[in-house]
């Protein structure tokens, strides 16, 4: 992962133009356009069903979809595919399993399937990772046995060991207790302002948005709303959404 000096550089960004999914003829999703920056964090919130799982799924290239997700380096003003990490909402793990932390990240990080081949190198590399969130001390635990925080962060340093230029977190923190979720947020943070990674946060913690995130989408199968925090907290997009009482959540 490359460090930027102080902060992200800026000269990267992701867009989504026109982004639509349909499935069994009924439109999930509509004319979705985003458009993040590295060293931004760009929330997109709304109730459930609103679309944001699918909006994941098309973004992860896992559904069809119609219109273009494109990733440009505005330095060199090259167009690229972009190379996305991903933290998912939920991980089903079998309780008997004996992966370890380090089998996960490096049957991902590898070419070479892990039981025929390992390195003190690469356990050094996944280990210095793992620093970065705090969590080196967890290579060699099973992966079955981590906590809902402790899980988190070894997926925190997955999705990143390849250097993404969009980071997906779906609702990452579910199930996690309120100091783990602190925890994980001040990563987050770090990793915006220091790498060079665009940050895509699917979130019902409209406190945490509220604080966090440089835009907001509101979204409800189509983009109701798309500001700063103010724009759309403000709106009456928003209100019809959530109603009165979390208007006054900033």
């Amino acid at each position: 992962m490359n460090r930027a000096h102080k902060t992200a550089c800026g000269l990267h960004c992701i867009r989504v133009k026109h982004l639509s999914v349909t499935l069994a003829d009924q439109k999930i999703i509509e004319d979705i356009n985003l458009h993040v920056h590295c060293g931004s964090l760009l929330a997109i919130i709304g109730k459930n069903g609103a679309g944001k799982s699918t909006l994941v799924k098309a973004i992860l290239g896992e559904i069809p979809y119609d219109g273009t997700i494109e990733f440009r380096d505005m330095k060199d003003k090259t167009l690229q595919s972009p190379t996305i990490g991903y933290v998912p909402q939920y991980l089903n793990i079998d309780t008997n399993t004996p992966t370890s932390v380090y089998d996960l990240i490096a049957g991902f990080d590898c070419n070479i399937p892990v039981f025929l081949w390992k390195s003190k190198k690469e356990a050094d590399r996944i280990r210095k990772q793992l620093a970065i969130f705090g969590a080196e001390d967890l290579l060699d635990k099973q992966v079955s046995k981590l906590s809902g925080g402790e899980l988190q962060r070894v997926l925190l340093a997955l999705a990143t060991i390849k250097e993404p230029k969009l980071l997906v977190l779906d609702e990452p923190v579910s199930g996690i207790d309120q100091a783990g979720i602190q925890l994980f947020y001040q990563q987050i943070d770090y990793l915006k302002n220091n790498f060079d990674m665009a940050i895509l946060l699917i979130s019902h913690d409209l406190n945490y948005v509220a604080n966090c995130a440089d835009e907001v989408v509101l979204l409800d199968k189509t983009i109701l709303k798309a500001g700063d925090v103010s724009q759309v907290y403000h709106s009456a997009e928003f209100l019809s959404v959530f109603g009165q009482g979390h208007q006054e959540v900033k």
